[in-house]
């Protein structure tokens, strides 16, 4: 089995590295013995399904195109699947087998490890490991959302992706249709960044707040992408990190650690309540509302409303 299948990928890729057009699925099935014996059409896209995955997952950058009648065909570009010489010193060395480890405990500890092992056989020494004198070093990102990897996966393959999403202050979920640029993890967070279709804009996404599967789409992006994506930056900024003015809370006893560690002045006030200056800029009032009963905004009074409108307006869903 695993023979026939090494020689179903090795088939499958040098159709597409061979190709000068992109190749339908139908062509691919005409061209492939393999693909020729499967029972049915179902059959055939699981296995075809699978095997470009895998290909991707070895490296192989496979286009799809979708062509004027829409139908989707793919190719590989000889362009985009070779790499100049690979010449890492020992430092660089070092530096790539401590990135490998901090995904050893998220779902890219496959790719880690592959990763290293491509490296080694171009050349990386086998004491490039994140050992000896780097042994203290423990580095862990932590990857829960079972978003992350169809996401990664859209944002390498550029392709427009579908999911359902959750305001915080929204009581369900909207469905958007986004264009993928980049994944940044934030304070323990993971976020997206791209283009959202129905809005038009560029907007950055919770992996959290994520519902459901994420579905992608056949097409082209109908945006730019940007030469930097500023993630980490835009979410800051929302969460009124480049703030230059204060707000004044009152706080439950316990609760709102995060609030707590923002916070430039914290007085106990009483009765279980605690008052807090902390940094006021654009989207403090969204987080302010995700702490609920917890929170009441004292001044300024603009920032106030603005919570008001917003629990006001997941009260009525």
């Amino acid at each position: 089995m695993a023979i026939a299948k090494a020689e179903r990928l090795m088939n499958l890729a040098l159709c597409l590295l061979g190709t000068r057009r992109p190749l339908s699925k139908r062509e691919l099935r005409e061209s492939i013995e393999a693909y020729l014996e499967a029972g049915s059409d179902d059959s055939f896209n699981r296995m075809f399904e699978r095997d470009k995955d895998d290909l991707r997952e070895l490296g192989l950058v496979i286009e799809t195109v979708e062509n004027l009648d829409g139908e989707v065909g793919y190719l590989a570009r000889r362009d985009s699947n070779r790499l100049p010489p690979i010449t890492i010193d020992a430092e660089e060395a070092a530096a790539l087998g401590l990135a490998a480890k901090v995904w050893q405990q998220a779902r890219l500890a496959g790719a880690a490890s592959g990763a290293l092992q491509k490296l080694r056989a171009a050349g990386l020494p086998e004491d490039a490991e994140p050992q000896g004198a780097h042994s203290a070093l423990e580095p862990r990102i932590p990857v829960h959302e079972a978003s992350f990897e169809p996401l990664m996966l859209a944002c390498r393959d550029r392709r427009p992706v579908v999911f359902d999403y959750r305001k915080a202050t929204a009581a369900r979920p909207e469905q958007r249709h986004v264009e993928p640029w980049a994944l940044e993890c934030w304070r323990g967070h993971w976020y997206l960044a791209g283009w959202d279709r129905d809005r038009g804009a560029e907007r950055v996404f919770r992996l959290s707040r994520i519902t459901g599967k994420v579905r992608a789409r056949a097409g082209k992006f109908t945006a730019d992408i940007p030469d930097v994506v500023t993630v980490r930056e835009t979410v800051a900024s929302w969460a009124g990190e480049s703030a230059d003015r204060s707000a004044l809370i009152r706080l439950r006893t316990g609760a709102g650690y995060p609030l707590r560690a923002k916070a430039a002045h914290i007085r106990e006030v009483g009765e279980g309540w605690d008052e807090l200056e902390i940094p006021y800029g654009h989207g403090l009032d969204a987080w302010l509302v995700e702490f609920g009963p917890d929170v009441v905004v004292l001044e300024p009074a603009e920032l106030r409303a603005d919570v008001v409108d917003r629990l006001r307006a997941v009260a009525k869903g």
